[in-house]
């Protein structure tokens, strides 16, 4: 048996091979069952988390026009969205040259705030200059406004008249507008000739095409609106985004997420069975072939695997209606592991706070290893503070 190397001198032939061969195997054996110690420590230490009991889920009556999202922890509540204004960006276009033809020389001040009822108020950042040369059409011109960072984006709209600069503002919302003064070389913008021709439609209100804020009204009372189409702090710990306008009011319901809860307890289980198979077969003896395993007869891993066998099987301090984790219906099966009855299971996280209380204890928080999982996370915290687990 393999086992039986260490037994074996070191002065027979290749002894001090065979002895530092087994070494090696003992050494490799420790890290791995200390990298399975430590995943079990984790998936314990995710049930014996408060946080890990908090999580949330948001569901719309119309993911279409409303979806939803919540943190952890955020209280169960349903609210109605009605959604009358999507946030938009500023548009504008100049009037039209001919193809391909040159803008005339001059500059363009461009800058960013808000338009309202008529009048333009700029926002903090600085206006930015763009040159413009006699030669420089108004493709040219995009080029200049898109490599300057400006703020706005510039495109060429072609139609029947000839060519239209089109300005869009990057962002969306209200004090994402913008506007475009003229200076013109020959310092008359009334004549209707050269850079001054870009003045009408890029200087002036932009009427229905300016930036905007998107509009909401919750539980048909509160009305809040947002740069964006994401309301972030309209509803405690709950975001949500407007995709349409909506026709009739769309529901927003927060509820407890069991199957975060539930993943975790699967995660646990498999972490489980994996240091438990893997001590199995570290410690087993096969009779037929007369081979032991690696740590078979060593008194650490067998003392290792009880403890780890006797931790799962502790009962918590919950007053509540689960006691063990057979009783939400993790059971022992042959070799030790640990089974799921899956129904079981989900019958046990229709009462939440009664699983917490398994898991956590009847003091509901992580100061005390009153709970399943802090016996078990404080178990493998014990055993890899040592030198090594076995």
């Amino acid at each position: 048996a393999s086992v039986d190397a260490v037994k074996l001198p070191i002065t027979r032939a290749n002894g001090l091979n065979d002895q530092a061969k087994f070494t090696e195997a003992k050494i490799s054996t420790f890290g791995k069952m200390q990298s399975l110690v430590a995943s079990l420590q984790t998936a314990a230490g995710r049930l014996a988390s408060v946080t890990g009991w908090n999580a949330v889920t948001a569901s719309s009556s119309n993911d279409k026009a409303v979806s939803a999202t919540a943190i952890g922890g955020t209280v169960e509540t349903t609210f109605s969205v009605e959604v009358s204004a999507l946030a938009k960006a500023q548009v504008s276009t100049s009037d039209a040259l001919a193809t391909g033809s040159t803008a005339g020389a001059g500059s363009l001040k461009i800058e960013l705030g808000r338009w309202g009822s008529g009048n333009f108020t700029p926002g903090p950042g600085a206006a930015l200059d763009i040159a413009v040369s006699a030669t420089d059409t108004l493709s040219d011109i995009a080029g200049k406004i898109n490599g300057a960072n400006a703020g706005v984006t510039a495109t060429i709209v072609t139609d029947l008249t000839g060519q239209r600069l089109m300005l869009r503002s990057k962002g969306t919302g209200e004090d994402a507008g913008f506007r475009v003064s003229v200076t013109d070389a020959d310092n008359d913008l009334t004549d209707g000739a050269g850079l001054s021709r870009l003045a009408n439609g890029l200087s002036t209100d932009p009427g229905a095409n300016a930036a905007a804020n998107a509009k909401a009204r919750i539980n048909g009372l509160f009305d809040v609106s947002s740069a964006t189409n994401t309301f972030e702090n309209a509803v405690a710990g709950v975001t949500f985004r407007a995709a349409e306008v909506t026709t009739a009011p769309v529901d927003i319901t927060v509820v407890k997420d069991a199957s975060l809860v539930k993943k975790n307890v699967e995660d646990f289980v498999v972490a489980y069975n994996a240091a438990n198979q893997a001590l199995n077969e570290l410690t087993k003896y096969d009779k037929a072939t007369g081979v032991g395993g690696l740590l078979q007869g060593d008194s650490t891993a067998v003392a290792l695997q009880n403890q780890l066998r006797n931790v799962v099987q502790s009962m918590s301090s919950s007053t509540g209606p689960y006691q063990t984790l057979s009783s939400i219906g993790l059971g022992i099966i042959q070799g030790g592991d640990l089974s799921i009855d899956s129904a079981k299971l989900t019958e046990a996280l229709k009462n939440p706070d009664a699983v917490k209380a398994l898991f956590i204890g009847s003091d509901g928080n992580a100061t005390t290893a009153d709970g399943v999982a802090e016996k078990i996370k404080m178990t493998t915290s014990q055993l890899l503070d040592r030198k090594s687990v076995v």
